[in-house]
This record gives structure tokens, sequence and C-alpha cells, in this order.
């Protein structure tokens, strides 16, 4: 059976760092894919290290050839994924544990034929968020584009590796990298797919930590008579494909724009700019368990890894509806509460700080997400408060339900069904024993 995922990476001398791309794919949460390694004649131990991999997982296929660069090894890679979807990476990077499985599922929520995210932008040990489309839902190839016109030159659109394709297409128009052009060859096959595909979304969850800085032209021993005719090849294929994608009219009064890629161009290749000054120290930018705590035994150690795992999960809800994960195990609990809350009770049973309730609370009712009634109870000093969710927080509630069925599903996932019913009636005992006991 086909798996659903083809993920692709060329591998060329990098021994240091091919190990941790691996592994970031093999721990991914989704599972049904194949991994097609590309070793594109490494003179170092990398074609050896891919070999390990595949040897201890059977999702792993290695393909060794002599050097030819690396689209020439995507090509190969192309020529025999079986994937329904295809997703890429440099060996040199890496991707965060819900990268395939965020990728998927927004492609198949539409569905629609591609699908692009942000990413980080690692320098040292510093990283930043990278993004370009606040738009959520669906786009066409006309808003993609759209988009696209206002940063030509921009990472973003032009890499291959934060975007999922749909190798059907890939395959009926025989889409794949031209060997003779080394700038801009990502961008270019991009820009021939997305002639091809009709539909678009954009998520705003950095899924992919990019760490390579690719050297200039004229450091690859080219002149600059063919750094500049390979530059106008470019720029060329840019200008016919919106000469194709738009209309007459509309690509008369967007030339303007068009041409702006020449100029944004002139940079010697579109290396992103260094950090941010937002940016954060590698390693605060997602949740972190300490392995000491994993390796714990007892019933404090069980309680707190069984949060953290639903923490994880929801970490990605908030990412993709921009709040903290304060804010969405709070949503989360208000939603699953059947009684009017305290302050107090609220944070309670989120398992959060009051202060950090009262902020949360504040800016979810600035958001619009909720509304507050404050009710007073006889003999109760403390107000009660009566919460309603707008129309508007039912996407992201949709989200956090998402999250904890998948959490659900990753904690039982390898129980046979027997153990299941099992489990289930042995849970609910517990838990009315529990209540017995706190009454």
């Amino acid at each position: 059976m086909s798996p659903t995922v083809s993920i692709i990476v060329p591998v060329y001398n990098a021994e240091r760092t091919i190990s941790r791309c691996v592994d970031s794919i093999l721990n991914q949460d989704y599972s049904d894919f194949e991994l097609l390694l590309v070793d594109d004649g490494s003179t170092d131990s990398s074609g050896a290290i891919c070999d390990t991999y595949a040897a201890r997982d059977s999702r792993v296929q290695v393909f060794h050839k002599e050097n030819a660069g690396v689209s020439s090894s995507r090509n190969l890679a192309l020529d025999h994924a079986g994937g329904t979807y295809l997703q890429f990476l440099d060996s040199d990077d890496w991707i965060t544990p819900d990268a395939t499985s965020s990728l998927v599922r927004t492609m198949e929520q539409g569905p629609c034929d591609m699908v692009v995210s942000d990413f980080y932008r690692v320098v040292g040990e510093r990283v930043s968020q990278k993004g370009d489309i606040d738009e959520d839902g669906m786009m066409t190839r006309e808003e993609y584009a759209s988009h696209m016109m206002e940063n030509p030159a921009d990472f973003y659109y032009g890499v291959l590796w934060n975007k999922l394709y749909r190798r059907s297409i890939v395959e009926e128009y025989h889409l794949r990298m031209n060997p003779e052009i080394s700038w801009c060859e990502d961008f270019m096959f991009n820009l021939e797919y997305i002639r091809y595909a009709e539909t678009f979304r954009a998520i705003q969850i950095p899924i992919y930590y990019y760490v390579k800085t690719k050297g200039s032209l004229v450091s690859q021993s080219m002149s600059i008579s063919q750094v500049v005719k390979m530059k106008l090849t470019v720029f060329e294929y840019y200008h016919r494909f919106f000469k194709t994608v738009l209309d007459e009219e509309e690509y008369e009064k967007s030339r303007l724009k068009v041409y702006r890629f020449l100029l944004d161009a002139a940079g010697d290749g579109s290396v992103p700019p260094a950090v941010h000054p937002n940016s954060r120290k590698l390693g605060d930018e997602r949740m972190k368990v300490s392995p000491y705590v994993l390796d714990g035994e007892g019933v404090l150690y069980d309680a707190f890894r069984e949060r953290k795992l639903l923490d994880r999960y929801l970490e990605t809800a908030a990412l993709k509806n921009d709040l903290t994960l304060s804010d969405a195990r709070l949503l989360l609990a208000l939603r699953e509460l059947n009684f009017q809350p305290t302050h107090r009770e609220a944070a309670d049973f989120a398992n959060l700080p009051r202060s950090t309730v009262s902020l949360s609370l504040q800016k979810l009712t600035s958001r619009g997400l909720i509304k507050i009634t404050d009710i007073r109870q006889e003999k109760e000093r403390a107000k009660r408060m009566d919460i309603s969710f707008s129309e508007a927080a039912k996407p992201v509630l949709e989200d956090l339900e998402t999250a904890r069925q998948d959490c659900e599903a990753a904690r039982l996932a390898s129980l046979l069904p027997e153990e299941l019913e099992q489990h289930n009636r042995l849970s609910e005992k517990i838990q009315s024993h529990i209540r017995d006991i706190l009454q």
C-alpha cells in the first residue's frame, strides 16, 4: 500500500547534520510516510549513515548516485516517490514533531493543492519565526499569486521545504527541477507547479528549522556574466508566469510589481536576513520537557507527563490561532466546564496561576472569543462567571478539540481493541472511586 506522504531529502557531505534531520522525520507524530534519502556522491560518511537508518526503519529508502547537484537528487527521488503528497527537507535542517501532520491535515481540510507554512530561521543559538500570509481559508491561484507578487523574492514563496504538494499534479505535468539552474531552482519549480494548482492554503504554524546559509553565486565559480544571465533567465520565467496567471488588464496594472523581482533578486541569493530583534533562544520556541522528568517514576511524574502530552498537542492549535499555550489550555478548560466557575475554580481546573488566568480571560475577551457576565450567588463571597463563546471562537474550539483527540489517540496508540475496552472499563471504575473519596 502506498504511503500518504513521500518525504525527500537530498544529501551531500552532511555527516554532521543528517542524523538530526532524519531523526526529526522519523519522530513525527504522523507515521504514514516514506523517506527517500538521496546520497549525491558524498565523500564523507553521509551515505553510510543513511544506510544505517534504512536498515533500522522500513520506511527509509536510500539512493546512491554520482554527484550532480541537489536538483538531480530531487528528480531521482521524484521518479521513485509513491506518496499522495510530497514534502521536502534539506539535510542540514530539521522539522517540528507536528510538521507532517499539520501539513497533511491542512491539505485535506479543503481539500487543496498546496499548503505553505511559516518556518523558523536559525542563526547560531537564536531563532525567529518567518511567514508572510496571514490569511485563513482557501485561496485561488490568483489570490496566492497576488500575495507572492508583494514579496517576489521572499524565501517563504521560493523554497520547497515549507510546503506540501500533490504528487498527482507533479506527475501529470511531469514537473521536475532544472539541473542547469543553480539559483532559485526551487522557485522555478514552484512557479511551474502553481500554474497547474488551483487552490492554496497557508498555516501560521512554524514547522521547519532553516539553518543553511547558501553561498553566493560568485563563490560557486561562476563569472559575473554567468550570474547575470542566470538571474535574467529566472526573471523571464517569473515574468511569463504572471502573464499566464493574470489577464491582460490585471497584468498591466501589476507590471511594476512584477518587475520589482529584478530589484529584489539583485542581492546575491534569497537567504533571509539575520534573526529578527524579537528572536528567542533556540529551544525556547516550543514546549520542552526535562528528560529527567520523562524517566521519573511515581504518581506526580505520571500526572505531569499526562499534562505535558496534552500541552504538546494544544501548542499546535495555539500557534495556529495566535494564542499562548496558557490561553489554549484555559479556553479548552472553559469549554469543558459544565458550571459557572469562580476565577479560583477556573484557575484550579486549568492548572494555571490565577494571575495567568486573569490575563488570558482579558485577552480572550478582547479577541472577541468569549463573553463573561459576572454573577453573584447568595451566600458566596466570590463572583461566578457566566461564560459564552462567540461565533469567532468556533474554529478555535474545533482546533483545540482536534488537539485533545490527537493527544488521546497518541496516548492509547499501542493498545489492542480488547486492551482499550479493558482500559476504558478500569478508568471508569478508578474515576468513580476518586469522586467518592473527594466528596
